[in-house]
């Protein structure tokens, strides 16, 4: 399990100010101490929403960290803040994780020996630490009001300063403590920060300090209510859930210093922290959850596949040894190498993600077992799309759609399109007057006859070059029709439509009882016209 202890991966640090990047090995050994240690790493969103594409790559990386080297994938819900809570979230959340190809090895809704795995469901564990913190005299009861804490807001700004609580609670005799408790007077725990915080090394941005008791005050760790801050949860529920490797946004960068104060109040050992550059849209700007479409779940019903998803979120960033396109779970695993991970932010263009998605769709057709369950899909599609419309359930059959998805594949981007109006001659007999048929030519009925030879002369095996090399030859076998007017009808009689794939492709797509049948029907009407 821990062999890349001994063969440890060199670690990419970025100097703070020289911007020099090191290679650490000592780092990373210091940080796996023994071959017994177990790799586990956590995915802790709340869900106060449901999951976006920031936190789907936050938790990809740990995923592929974890499966990388041998260790467990946890999934942890920090659910403290009740009153933000979204109905369905929670759920939500490990659906879409499971639907996306990285499945937590524990969760809320696997279990596991670490549970549970709801914050909600912890409170004494908090409640206990909180104490501990209390009776070693690194934290203490805080009884400001509200409207004591606005007021020192409101001063900070009016001077230019950055709002922060004065510590006032800090100095409270024991006495004065005691008869407020006993009094039932309102009150949180604050952490008492020290001076002096130690440089800590991160696995991506190197060396940090973050000298927290020169800028802010006091941080509350157990709120009014009873439910601890994420500073004092997290720490906690890392330490007893075993985590080892902490991978998380580097928008918590800055509170790790503060964290590991606490950490060495209880007298623990942290885990190696990890901060992974933000995920960005390709101007630069926020990734924000008011932008509708980047939810997980609107991909799904937008037809995309996880895989895409999973590939152009590594694609845009770093930490692989390889930047192709096509990558699927099992490439990004071996390929995947720390110490490439940047701090840069990663850029995502989502106008691309057709382009993925058209590479995974044609790799899932390629598969055999991918490509059945495509066609149970695509036969939900055809029949809630065209019900009423299809005439021959021919359509409907698992080798029919099979020889369209093997021919399409390359030129579509999602299953979607293939039940779209530009693929509807698949499913549905098309529709088109003599008017139509007269305006591009007076031999159709003889074109059509001609087709109609051709196709038994083929037999039931159609092939796209061949097909379109006999069709060359029958537009030369016409009197005044030209070439371009002969497509134009076996179009339109294929498909009613102007535009789409080859006639040669059609054909092979429909097959030759299908092509005899519509062929026919323009056979019939040139004779009635």
């Amino acid at each position: 399990m821990m062999l890349f202890a001994q063969r440890c991966f060199q670690c990419l640090t970025v100097v703070r100010n020289r911007r020099v990047k090191l290679q650490l090995n000592a780092a990373f050994i210091r940080c796996c101490s023994t071959v017994q240690d177990e790799v586990r790493v956590r995915f802790a969103p709340s869900p106060t929403g449901f999951l976006h594409l920031g936190g789907l790559r936050t938790a990809l990386y740990n995923y592929i960290f974890a499966k990388k080297y041998g260790g467990s994938f946890i999934l942890r819900l920090e659910d403290t803040d009740q009153s933000r809570l979204v109905p369905g979230a929670a759920e939500s959340i490990e659906d879409m994780l499971e639907w996306a190809g990285v499945p937590p090895d524990e969760s809320p809704r696997r279990g596991g020996s670490a549970g549970p795995y709801l914050q909600s469901q912890r409170l004494d564990l908090y409640s206990q630490t909180a104490q501990q913190l209390v009776e070693s005299g690194h934290a203490y009861y805080c009884f400001c009001t509200s409207q004591r804490l606005d007021l020192l807001k409101k001063e900070a700004l009016r001077t230019g300063q950055t709002p922060r609580y004065d510590n006032r609670c800090r100095h409270l005799k024991a006495k004065q403590v005691q008869e407020k408790l006993a009094q039932g007077v309102p009150h949180v725990i604050r952490f008492r920060l020290e001076e002096g915080v130690e440089p800590f090394q991160d696995l991506v941005f190197g060396w940090n300090h973050h000298d927290v008791a020169q800028v802010e005050g006091d941080p509350v760790v157990i709120k009014a209510d009873g439910f601890p801050t994420y500073h004092l949860a997290n720490i906690v529920d890392d330490h007893y859930m075993r985590i080892s490797h902490v991978l998380r946004g580097s928008e918590w960068l800055i509170s790790t210093s503060k964290h590991l104060l606490m950490y060495r109040a209880l007298g623990w050992k942290p885990p190696t922290f990890g901060h992974l550059p933000l995920l960005m849209n390709k101007d630069g700007s926020k990734l924000s959850k008011r932008q509708g479409d980047i939810f997980i779940q609107s991909f799904q019903r937008d037809g995309v596949l996880p895989e895409a998803l999973l590939d152009i979120t590594t694609n845009c960033g770093s930490g692989f040894s390889s930047n192709r396109i096509g990558r699927r779970i099992d490439e990004l695993i071996s390929e995947f190498n720390p110490s490439k991970i940047t701090t840069h932010s990663a850029l995502l263009d989502l106008e691309k993600l057709p382009e993925f998605n058209r590479i995974h769709l044609q790799h899932r057709i390629e598969d055999e077992e991918q490509c059945h369950s495509l066609i149970k899909d695509m036969q939900e599609q055809i029949q809630k799309a065209y019900t009423a419309e299809i005439q021959d359930k021919e359509v409907l059959h698992e080798d029919y759609i099979r020889r369209v998805l093997h021919l399409r594949k390359g030129h579509i981007s999602s299953l979607k399109e293939l039940a779209s109006p530009a693929y509807s001659y698949l499913w549905v007999r098309p529709s088109f007057s003599s008017q139509q048929v007269a305006a591009l030519t007076a031999e159709a009925q003889h074109i059509a006859s001609s087709v109609l030879r051709l196709v038994a002369e083929r037999g039931e095996e159609l092939e796209v070059d061949r097909l379109s090399e006999d069709l060359k030859t029958l537009a030369k076998q016409t009197k005044t029709t030209k070439y371009r007017e002969v497509m134009k009808l076996l179009r339109l009689a294929l498909s009613g439509l102007q535009q789409g794939p080859s006639v040669a492709e059609m054909m092979v797509a429909l097959g030759p009882s299908e092509i005899r049948h519509r062929f026919q029907k323009l056979v019939l009407l040139s004779e009635t016209s």
